[in-house]
C-alpha cells in the first residue's frame, strides 16, 4: 500500500500513516513518500508503538520513501527511537 503525503507537514503524514498501519492487511507493507523531513522520525515511531519496523530511502533531492513493515518480534521502544532519531539525523542531513 502507498499513502503519497508529499506537500504536507507534521503532524499530518504521521496521523495518515497510524491510521494507514491500523488498516493495514496482514504481511503487506505500507510505503509512506514525503517531502517533510520531520516526518523521518515521526512516521516511524508512529509505526514502532504499533508493532511495525521502517526503513528510510532517498527517493531525490528533498523526497524520502519510508517502507513499513509488521516486525517479526516484539520492538523495543526505546531502542527504536534511538535507531529512528539518528537515521532521521542522517538523512536529513543529505
Amino acid at each position: 500500500m502507498e499513502l503519497d503525503v508529499r506537500g504536507e507537514m507534521c503532524p499530518y503524514p504521521a496521523m495518515k500513516a497510524k491510521e494507514a498501519l491500523k488498516k493495514l492487511p496482514a504481511g503487506e507493507r505500507l510505503h509512506v513518500i514525503t517531502d517533510h523531513a520531520p516526518a523521518l522520525s515521526t512516521v516511524p515511531w508512529e509505526g514502532a508503538k504499533l508493532g511495525f519496523a521502517s526503513e528510510v530511502d532517498v527517493t531525490g533531492p528533498g523526497e524520502w520513501r519510508i517502507r513499513l513493515e509488521k516486525a517479526a518480534a516484539p520492538i523495543d521502544q526505546k531502542n527504536a527511537l534511538t535507531a529512528i532519531a539518528a537515521r532521521a539525523a542522517e538523512l536529513a542531513g543529505d
